[in-house]
Order: C-alpha cells, then structure tokens, then sequence
C-alpha cells in the first residue's frame, strides 16, 4: 500500500499569480510530488497550496516551497485581511495512505531544523507537532502577527522559536510548522458591510469563546463585493460537521437582521464531510457510504486503500509488508461485511420482522468493527515496518540506550496490534453467529463464509502475536499477551465450531 502524506502550506500573496506559481513550481520540482489544489484570495492576501507525496519526497519539497517564497515575498509590503506572521506562514503535514500522526510530526521537526538552519528564519512547531500546550493552537503562534513578532521575539521568552534564529526574518517573517489530521476550511459571507457583525458571530461560533468544538472562526470584511464573511477552520468535522456549523451561523446572522449569501470551502475537502451534509438535509434513511458511485469504482470516501487486484499484488511481492497481520485484520473486516450484509438482507422482509431491530444493531456494530480492521491491517504495516526502522537505527550506534527502547517499544507494538485484532476477531465471530441464527435463511451461506473469515483472522491474528512474542523483554507483558490470546482463541474456536454446525444444519433441513 502506497504510503502518502499531505501538506497544506499556506503563503502570504493572494493577488500576483505568478509569484504562487513560481512557488508551486519549486514545490513540483521534487521527483514524487503531484499538485492537487491551489487556491488565492486577494482580500486575504494569501494563497493555500495543496500537494501529495511520499513521505521522503516530503520535506524536501515543502523546504523549496518556503525558500522560493523567502525570496519572493516581502511581509513589510504586504496587507490582507487574513492573520500571517511569514511568507511562507503556516505548514501542516496531514497523514493519508500508511502514516500516523507521529511520523508527520517527525517531518514537521525535520522541515522546521531545516528552515530554521538554512533559510534562519525562526520557526514555531504547533499543533500535534507542538513542544509546548500554549503553542498547540495556531492562534496564539501567530498572536500578534508580523508586526508584533518581531517586536517581541528575542525579548519575551514566551516567544523563543523551536528552531532559528531568535530574531525575525526582516522581510520573510516566521512560520508555524506542525502536523495535524484533515481540516475543512469552510467560509459563509454575509449580505452586510458591517464587519463587527460577521466577527460577533465568528465569537458566538468559535470553541476558544464558547462556542462550538473543533470550529477556528475569525470575522473579516471583504471590501471589494462589499461584504463580510465568517471565515473557518473546521478541525475535526466528524465531531463538528459542516452543517451544525452553518445552521448556527444561519442561527445568529438572523438576529442581526442579515442574510447569508453564500459559503465556499477553500481548497479540498474529505467527500465524507460533504456526504454527511447530504445525510442530515436530506433526512436519508439506511444510507451506506459504498451506495456511492465513486465509492464502488474507487474505494470507501476518505479511505487510504487501494484495490483488491492492488493489494493482493502487494502482498505477493518480495517484501514483508504487507504480511500476514495485515491479511488476518483484512480477513476480519471482510467477515463484517459479510455480516453485514445478511442483515441488510433480513431487514424488511416480513417474515423475520421481530428480528429488524436486532439485525439493524448488529448492521451498524459490523460497519463500525469493519472499518477498526481496516485501519488494524494498515497499522500491522506499519508497525512491522517500525520493527525493522529501529532494528536498522540499532545497527549504526548499538550503544545507545534511546535506539535499544526503540527496538523493545517496536517489538511491543508488532504484538499488540494482532493481539487487538484477536480480540475484535472474536466480536466479528458473534456477529456471525448472530447472522446465522437470526438472518435471513436465504443467506445463510454467507453468514458461515463470514465466521470462517472471522475464525481465519483470528488464528492468524494469533500467530502474529506469537511470533513476536520472543523479541519482548518484559516477562509479565510477554506472559500476559501469551495468555490473554490463548483465551481469545479458545473462546473463538468455540463460537466458530457452534456457527458452522449452526448454518450446515440450516442448509440440509431446507
């Protein structure tokens, strides 16, 4: 599986295109990256750059995207509505396909030695990346903007860059480098020129005020159409969605007297946020997300997969990953659709309606254990790749205690992770012989086949776990891995035994 981060690098100039596409060009120059958006707004000054790529392609090409704006944009010349403290003002690197967080925060800290080294222009990790809770929120990095920073940096330790010079960078600024999961930034303009209006609600909505959690909200006015707009950074749309948002900006512009024109979301956003408005203003009932076209052609929205073809390619290849961990939590996933999919068969058919309001639960528990042994199959990756990382960092200086706690702490993880998929392996097997027992006599088949992927991934599941068993230090961990697993399999290997003679019990008194 393709391993691929984002980077989402935001530039102060929003009104000479040929200085973003100077930029960008820098940016495409590194072998492996590929350009997806770019977006320039003039009344905010400032340009939003969307790019994908290895994550080994990835520094290098945020690092020319900064030096190239180092040369290009002078901060003391420059005027907008948006908040910047530098050219280049703000680096987010967001995993997708085969990372974690973690190792986005690893680039944010590489990025940022490497600006602050060679370029010597201060930089501020934030957010996961952050070395401090004041600096988590971008905000208070970028307090007092250019202007103020450069004031205060070098006087106030408060403002005491992660890596730099302390002192700004008299016409490039600083920039705030970090690491964070996909953001929605989401726009509503307002039909007033009464600016305090549009930043009365963007106080009323915005979680450092009160208001709603995950939601960034600032109050701009946009004075060449005459406007203001409520501009936003939606950080976690999943637990905030677009459309709680606007229905309270809806909310609060009517007790000012004022309509909404319009919104806009700048740059890309996840088809899951923009599914979820669909859902909720559409009022759809037993909705699937693979009854998407794009979905069926393309995988699940917001997914990091690739095809089946793909990915059993991957596995026949000549290298370790992905193995046979991440082939177990597959085989579990598959055993919940399965499942799944009996109880969609079962429900709304009239002959087994006492058992509707069961199958809808055990529906909805399949999807949501599914997508957990989705994710499980690409963490098996990666922690095995993680095993091998620290076994090859151990090699180069063997007398270092750090690189030996990265070795045990690698060896802990490639254990747990089948270790968690045993345990959700033996859910999967109940939801199974739910299907088998209560569904849909017509599918019965398919409940069996779904408990001999739950049982297979379980015992796969369960040699994973054993083989790395030897390579963990602690004993009483070791011990209780080893036990706790064994249970797990004798509890499965029962439930297994009791579906299957269930379902051929079932098929030959028909």
């Amino acid at each position: 599986m393709a391993r691929l981060v984002e980077c989402v690098p935001n530039f102060s100039e929003g009104r000479d295109a040929s200085v973003v596409d100077a930029i960008a060009a820098e940016i495409t120059s590194v072998p492996g990256v590929r350009l997806l958006d770019r977006e320039m707004n003039a009344d905010h000054n400032r340009a939003v750059v969307t790019f994908v790529c290895p994550p080994d392609a990835a520094v290098e090409a945020a690092f020319r995207g900064a030096r190239k704006a180092a040369e290009l944009i002078d901060l003391t010349k420059h005027e907008g509505e948006h908040p910047r403290m530098g050219a280049v003002d703000v680096i987010p690197f967001v995993p997708l396909s085969g990372m974690t967080n973690q190792e986005c925060v690893e680039l944010a800290r590489e990025l940022g030695k490497r600006i602050g080294t060679e370029l010597e222009i201060p930089v501020f990790l934030y957010e996961a990346a952050a070395t401090r809770p004041d600096r988590e929120n971008l905000a208070q990095v970028r307090s007092g903007e250019f202007e103020g920073l450069r004031e205060a940096i070098g006087k106030d330790p408060a403002r005491k860059p992660d890596f730099g010079p302390e002192r700004i960078h008299p016409t490039a600024g600083a920039v705030a480098v970090g690491a964070r999961m996909p953001l929605v930034a989401f726009n509503v303009n307002l039909g007033t020129s009464n600016v305090s209006v549009a930043r009365n609600i963007a106080k009323a909505i915005r979680f450092g005020d009160g208001g709603l959690r995950y939601v960034k909200a600032l109050g701009f006015e946009l004075k060449e159409a005459g406007i203001v707009q409520v501009s936003m950074n939606l950080v976690n749309f999943q637990q905030t969605p677009i459309q709680r948002v606007f229905a309270l900006i809806k909310s609060e512009a009517e007790r000012y007297g004022v309509p909404i024109l319009g919104s806009e979301i700048v740059g890309l956003v996840p088809l899951n946020a923009l599914v979820d408005v669909a859902e909720h203003h559409l009022r759809l009932e037993a909705f699937e997300r693979d009854q998407i076209l794009e979905t069926k052609l393309f995988g699940e929205p917001g997914s990091t997969g690739s095809s089946t073809a793909d990915y059993a390619e991957e596995v026949a290849g000549a290298t370790a990953v992905p193995g046979g961990g991440s082939v177990s939590a597959l085989a579990g996933s598959l055993s919940c659709a399965l499942s799944a999919m009996v109880c969609g068969l079962t429900i709304g058919k009239k002959k087994y309606a006492d058992a509707w309001s069961e199958m809808q639960k055990v529906r909805e528990e399949c999807q949501t254990l599914r997508k957990s042994l989705l994710r499980l199959a690409e963490e098996d990756s990666r922690a095995y790749e993680q095993v091998l990382k620290s076994r090859r960092a151990l090699k180069v200086r063997p007398d270092e205690e750090p690189r030996w706690e990265a070795v045990r702490a690698a060896a802990l993880r490639a254990a747990e992770v089948p270790f968690e998929v045993c345990k959700l392996s033996v859910k999967a097997l109940k939801f199974s012989r739910t299907a088998a027992e209560k569904g849909n006599v017509n599918s019965v088949s398919d409940a069996g086949v779904s408990a001999c992927m739950a049982h297979a991934a379980l015992v796969g599941a369960s040699l994973n776990v054993y083989i790395n068993l030897g390579s963990i230090e602690d004993e009483s961990r070791r011990t209780a891995l080893l036990r706790e697993t064994q249970s797990l399999r004798d509890a499965g290997e029962e439930l297994y035994v009791e579906t299957r003679e269930l379902v051929e019990r079932k098929l030959f008194t028909q």
